[in-house]
């Protein structure tokens, strides 16, 4: 059996009234959905656990909001819900969207449709899944025209350069940028194209014998 959490009774007693049918609804819903729900506060708002992050609801002045942890799974095809189903879709496009502000008991779908949405989500949980990672692409970090000149005219640096990770990359571009005197700047530019057409770290004096033989 599920648990609740007299934390969300309070937080409930607390919201302004056209919140409190609504909250209350929805919290009844999602136990009937899935009475293994477990209650809790986070964020300073009512969280339902089940294997793991499952829904979370608040109250704030004007609107409440209600949504899946998995909203972004669950609503991936939006053409397929009402407009009163993506108002319990919080989460899937950014926590601030006017769609998914609830003004008043009204606005919510029927129970039934309300349940599958529940129901969807307890599946996922069930079954596992997990919300796929944004991929991201890296952008290439900036050489210093001076620098990148440099590694061009030594044989092997500019090809070294390129397969170091992006964090020893920002090491040698950090030392170099770092002098504060011009003729500071050329020797470490000198001094770093050297140690890198040789396929040293920045800080390779630093490394273990074991590591600098790799």
């Amino acid at each position: 059996m599920g648990t609740k959490d007299p934390r969300v009774d309070a937080y409930i007693d607390k919201a302004a009234d056209f919140a409190k049918p609504i909250l209350t609804k929805l919290r009844t819903l999602v136990h009937r959905g899935c009475p293994e729900v477990e209650e809790t506060i986070k964020w300073g708002m009512p969280s339902f656990e089940y294997k793991g992050p499952f829904v979370g609801m608040a109250a704030f002045k004007q609107h409440c909001a209600f949504g899946f942890w998995k909203s972004a799974l669950i609503f991936e095809d939006r053409s397929k819900f009402s407009e009163a189903e993506l108002r319990l879709a919080w989460g899937a496009e950014g926590k601030g969207s006017d769609r998914a502000h609830i003004m008043s008991i009204d606005e919510l779908p029927t129970d039934a449709k309300i349940l599958a949405l529940i129901k969807k989500a307890k599946e996922l949980n069930d079954d596992g899944v997990k919300i796929p990672k944004e991929k991201t692409t890296k952008k290439p970090i900036p050489l210093p025209t001076d620098f990148e000149n440099a590694l061009k005219k030594t044989k092997g640096a500019k090809a070294n350069f390129e397969k170091f990770s992006p964090s020893h990359q920002r090491e040698y571009i950090a030392w170099i940028t770092g002098a504060k005197r011009e003729e500071t700047r050329r020797k470490r530019i000198a001094t770093a194209a050297e140690w890198i057409a040789e396929g040293k770290s920045r800080n390779w004096k630093y490394q273990t014998s074991s590591k600098r033989d790799m």
